[in-house]
């Protein structure tokens, strides 16, 4: 079929044509939106998920609801080694600038740019690739502590408190939120919790992999009395089905029941796959029905670019000795596996291989669903890892 017309978007947090299988989520988000922006607490969310089933679209989502309930969003992406610092330092200098260019300038909305100055000291802005220095002077003993926690809390205080006076309510999102520390997660939970007893219109929605749950009640054990935890996972097959056939069918083509059958076997109902599969599976049609040939045909293609794109680039940053306790954990199947167990399997005591397991975890490519138990973050890499080290 024409692949100029072909409906699939497969790509890192790229909205794909239909969003099956998350309105639930997405109405706890517009709940927590329409609360927060009334000054009544509501829990906000913490999307967590493997890679590929769809939190960083959640996310975007999220966004343009907030945006169309007439709130000011910013959102960011946390890295591994990023400093909470410098995300915070652009996120909020742009929010308090767009509140600062509103209807009305407030005196709250001057201040929140003075604790800004002061959380960093000196802060420019680029505008018209000119750098200009704020007219500011530092907001004296706040946000200047130099004690994480403190700061923070006074910046997005600052920063809710303006928001509030232009009556302009303000979404924050973070994505890939367990690469912060947990002292930079503390700061935030606590900054959030003093934000919700003050009824101010700020929320923060977070997203990242499984272990950000227990980050989170490590780093404040209040975290669940501000946020809820959804968990992002496969779709199931009626929703993989729908994800599949309606965008096919909105370009006035159609897929058969068994080939849908044969994309839901070899992609689990991960969003991410089934875009990569319908995308290959159109393109392979020579009709207007995408048949089960049309599918396997994608499954060789899928397969083909996975390896050398998405699986690839995570196989190349791991070092000789993470690459055999991956390859040992694939040995024993994708589901999640005893660490003991990958320890035998590599002829090691539990304790000796440690490090590399706490590695693998710190770079994102595994977790631990529970105590002793270690699992892909990636869904279908043990496949790959079976390919790629027989």
């Amino acid at each position: 079929m024409d692949e100029y017309r072909n409906p699939f978007n497969p790509g890192a947090g790229v909205s794909p044509p239909e969003l099956a299988g998350r309105a639930e989520v997405i109405q706890q988000a517009v709940i927590a939106l329409e609360r927060t922006k009334r000054g009544r607490h509501s829990k906000s969310l913490m999307v967590l998920g493997l890679r590929g089933v769809g939190k960083t679209v959640l996310l975007n989502e999220i966004a343009k609801q907030a945006n169309s309930r007439g709130y000011l969003t910013e959102m960011i992406e946390a890295r591994d080694g990023d400093d909470l610092r410098q995300m915070l330092q652009q996120a909020m200098r742009r929010i308090l600038l767009a509140l600062d260019r509103s209807e009305q300038t407030v005196e709250a909305v001057k201040k929140g740019l003075r604790v800004l100055r002061s959380f960093l000291g000196n802060v420019t802005v680029s505008a018209g690739g000119v750098d200009i220095t704020l007219g500011v002077d530092p907001e004296v003993g706040l946000a200047d502590s130099g004690q994480l926690e403190a700061d923070v809390a006074d910046l997005i205080l600052a920063t809710a408190r303006a928001a509030q006076a232009v009556q302009k309510p303000v979404a924050l999102l973070i994505d890939e939120l367990q690469y912060v520390s947990k002292t930079e997660l503390a700061a935030l939970i606590r900054a959030m919790h003093a934000v919700n007893q003050a009824g101010l219109p700020f929320i923060l929605f977070g997203a990242g992999l499984p272990q950000l749950a227990g980050q989170s009640g490590d780093a404040k054990s209040y975290a669940e009395r501000l946020f809820d935890f959804p968990r992002l996972d496969r779709l199931s097959q009626p929703d993989a089905f729908a994800a599949l056939r309606e965008p096919i069918e909105d370009e006035a083509a159609g897929i058969d029941d068994e080939a849908l059958r044969e994309i839901f076997r070899h992609t689990h109902g991960y969003p991410y796959f089934l875009q990569e599969w319908g995308y290959n599976a159109w393109n392979a049609c020579q009709s207007n029905i995408i048949t089960v040939a049309d599918a396997q045909a994608a499954t060789d293609v899928s397969i083909r670019k996975l390896d050398g794109s998405f699986f690839r680039v995570r196989f190349d940053r791991l070092t000789p000795g993470e690459r055999d306790y991956m390859r040992a954990l694939a040995a024993l199947g994708g589901e999640p596996q005893r660490s003991s167990d990958v320890a035998a399997k590599l002829g090691r005591k539990g304790s000796s291989v440690a490090p590399v397991r706490d590695s693998l975890i710190k770079k994102g490519m595994l977790y631990s669903p529970e105590h002793g138990m270690i699992a892909f973050t990636v869904p279908l890499f043990d496949e790959f890892m079976r390919r790629e080290m027989p």
